[in-house]
C-alpha cells in the first residue's frame, strides 16, 4: 500500500509542475513584444510651425513654438522676428508640460490655482496656458507649445489646419 501512495504522489506532483509549465507557455506565446506607435514626422512638425505662424500673423502677434514627439524629444521650434528671447524657452517648457500632464497647459494651470493638484510645481513643470498635446486616434504623438498669451489658440489652429479634423488636443 506504501508504494501505491507514493507512485500516487509522484503522478499528483507531476501533474501539478504541468499545469503551470502550460500556463506560461500560452501567455509566453501571447506576448506582445511590440507596439505600433504613431508620431509626428518632420514635415508634419514643421507644417503645425508654418500654420500657428499665419495664425499669428494674421491676428498680429508675435510668437515662438515648439514640437515635441511623444518622447519629448523637440522636432521642431521656430521664433518670429520681434520675439523675446525667452520665447522659444517658455515654448519648449510648456510643451513639455502639456505633454506630461496628457492636457492643455491652461487645465494644468487651473489646477495648480485652485489647490487641486500642485503636483506640476514641485514636478518643475510650466503650467501656464500657451501649450497643447497632439493627440491622435486617442494616441498622443507629441505636443506643441507656444510663446503667447494666445498660445493654445494659436496652436489649436494649427493643428485644425494640418491634421484637418483627424487630431485633437484632448487625450482622454
Amino acid at each position: 500500500m506504501k508504494r501505491i501512495l507514493i507512485i500516487s504522489g509522484t503522478v499528483g506532483l507531476t501533474l501539478s509542475l504541468l499545469v503551470p509549465l502550460q500556463a506560461q507557455q500560452q501567455t509566453t506565446s501571447n506576448l506582445k513584444a511590440t507596439k505600433e506607435i504613431k508620431i509626428i514626422s518632420s514635415a508634419g512638425a514643421r507644417a503645425l510651425a508654418d500654420a500657428c505662424g499665419a495664425w499669428a500673423q494674421q491676428n498680429n502677434r508675435v510668437v515662438a513654438m515648439a514640437i515635441l514627439d511623444w518622447g519629448g524629444n523637440l522636432v521642431e521650434s521656430h521664433a518670429m522676428e520681434g520675439a523675446p528671447m525667452n520665447a522659444i524657452d517658455t515654448a519648449l517648457l510648456k510643451a513639455k508640460s502639456a505633454l506630461r500632464w496628457r492636457r492643455p497647459t491652461s487645465e494644468t494651470n487651473k489646477m495648480v490655482r485652485s489647490g487641486e493638484n500642485l503636483a506640476p510645481t514641485f514636478m518643475h513643470d510650466f503650467p501656464q496656458p500657451g501649450a497643447l498635446p497632439l493627440v491622435v486616434d486617442g494616441e498622443v504623438i507629441g505636443a506643441m507649445g507656444v510663446s503667447s498669451a494666445d498660445g493654445e489658440k494659436c496652436a489649436q489652429a494649427a493643428i485644425d489646419a494640418v491634421f484637418k479634423g483627424h487630431a485633437t488636443s484632448a487625450a482622454r
